[in-house]
């Protein structure tokens, strides 16, 4: 039972754009991502995101009510 309510706070995104690389050693990318699962499905997010990632990739968001903000231009 426990595993089944941790399912419910899972949700598949796929990554539609890499904005840009943020963190103090660059290792964190700003994203857009597309919710494909959940009562927020089809609403596209700007998330960040930790590690290699590229244009197309699934990932796991345990919530999908938090943005990331824009990084400033330098």
């Amino acid at each position: 039972m426990a595993k089944e309510e941790q399912e419910k706070d899972e949700f598949l995104a796929e990554i539609v754009e890499v904005k840009g690389k943020t963190g103090v050693y660059g290792e964190i990318y700003s994203c857009l991502v597309k919710i494909l699962e959940g009562p927020d499905e089809g609403r596209v997010i700007l998330r960040n995101v930790k590690g290699p990632v590229y244009q197309g990739m699934l990932i796991v968001l345990r919530e999908t009510e938090r943005e990331a903000r824009e990084i400033k231009g330098r």
